[in-house]
């Protein structure tokens, strides 16, 4: 029995398909069971949990093959992550607690990053669990092109691609959500010991040029690049309603300036198979389906 987080999101959904897929049992955790029906139907194991209570965690935990940890995002993150580290803690106890097989648990990018940013959660995540004596593989996926989805509107409405990621021509690491479960569900289902970092991005590098070209062949307009100038970042991150905007901006500058990086510039990092222009054709197939 694998045991699933977040499996009413992009990832862990894609994760537990995949699994369903090779007729492995599956536990999904829930926050909430109004949302059980689709898991049920597939023949999932329910579990009540939430992320920040070890003990609902601990049972959900227990007795399982494999767990995949999908730790919620905070954007607007208070100083020092606590919320972050509330889950930590809860999460680090009820896998102690619950004793599954092995820890499949969602990282990112930049968790070994130089500087503290909005990443840092999973930095922080990594070190915790890693005193753990359990054998775990932290996943650390690039940029999720998904991220693209708030970029639908302005291009399908007025042509123009914002970007916070330059320059325009600078090639990013990204993967698509779907290869992202694919490989938790392989490497959950491999058996090893001990700790292993895990890297995966997708079949190429994006930059916003390219993404601005996707959305113009989905959308069947010219479509181009403007890139956002950094001292407006703060007031416009405000604007949205975030309290505290340094963390997502330090991740940017991470990413731009190149310390939010893979170990050796993604040549050992495994790569996803779906072609970015698939995710970016299938946004825009959602917002007019949603619009119509």
């Amino acid at each position: 029995m694998y045991a699933i987080t977040g499996i009413t999101g992009k990832v862990g959904g894609a994760l537990a398909r995949e699994l369903i897929a090779n007729r492995q049992p599956v536990r999904a955790i829930l926050r909430n069971e109004a949302k059980a029906a689709e898991w049920l139907e597939r023949g999932c194991d329910i579990a009540l949990a939430e992320m920040d209570d070890e003990k609902s965690l601990a049972a959900a935990f227990s007795g399982a093959d494999g767990v995949f940890i999908l730790p919620p995002s905070e954007f607007d993150p208070e100083p020092g992550f606590p919320e972050a580290r509330r889950v930590i803690e809860a999460v680090g106890a009820a896998l102690s607690k619950g004793r599954p097989g092995k820890v499949v648990c969602l990282s990112t990018i930049g968790a070994d990053a130089p500087y503290e940013n909005l990443l840092s959660q999973r930095t922080l995540m990594e070190q915790a669990l890693s005193n753990l004596d359990l054998p775990l593989t932290f996943l650390r996926p690039g940029w999720f092109v998904e991220n693209a989805l708030w970029d639908v509107p302005s291009a399908r409405d007025g042509g123009l691609l914002r970007s916070f990621l330059h320059p325009a021509d600078k090639a990013f690491p990204m993967v698509a959500t779907p290869d992202v479960g694919k490989c938790a569900a392989a490497l959950l289902t491999e058996d090893w010991s001990g700790i292993r970092i895990v890297e995966l991005e997708g079949p190429v590098r994006v930059s916003p040029n390219d993404l601005a070209r996707a959305f113009a062949t989905a959308l069947e307009r010219p479509v181009r690049v403007e890139i956002v100038p950094r001292e407006s970042w703060e007031e416009i991150f405000r604007a949205e309603g975030a309290r505290n905007p340094l963390p997502r901006i330090r991740m940017l500058d991470g990413f731009n300036e190149g310390w939010i990086e893979f170990r050796d510039q993604g040549r050992s990092a495994v790569k996803g198979t779906t072609p970015f222009e698939t995710v970016i054709r299938e946004l825009v197939r959602e917002s007019r389906f949603q619009a119509g």
